[in-house]
């Protein structure tokens, strides 16, 4: 379903938190995914936001990739609590984000 791995979206949500100390990582992080995982996170995105309804979620990919105008890390990172937005999609998305967040922590340790 997810064209990127539950890991790197709690790996941004990690770094989106630290706020200004993470930015640059975030941003680095997020141009260095390829184009169908940037498409996924900002699906996840939206539907962590409410904008689009979890069984819509191929819709959101879509909409993503077609309807992009600016780079997805600038998008992502100007847009309001874009941690919470990530956890509440993977969530919305059926995916456990205490376990994913439980297996970054033990790699990142």
């Amino acid at each position: 379903m997810l064209a990127i791995s539950p890991r790197k979206v709690v790996h941004i949500i990690y770094l989106a938190r630290e706020g200004i100390a993470g930015a640059a990582e975030v941003h680095a992080f997020i141009d260095g995914l390829n184009e169908d995982e940037q498409a996924s996170l900002t699906a996840v995105a939206w539907v962590g936001r409410g904008a689009f309804e979890p069984e819509d979620y191929d819709e959101a990919v879509a909409t993503a990739m077609t309807e992009a105008t600016t780079p997805t890390a600038d998008y992502l990172m100007g847009m309001p609590h874009l941690p919470e937005h990530l956890e509440n999609g993977l969530e919305e998305l059926g995916i456990d984000v205490t376990g994913e967040e439980e297996d970054f922590l033990k790699q990142g340790s």
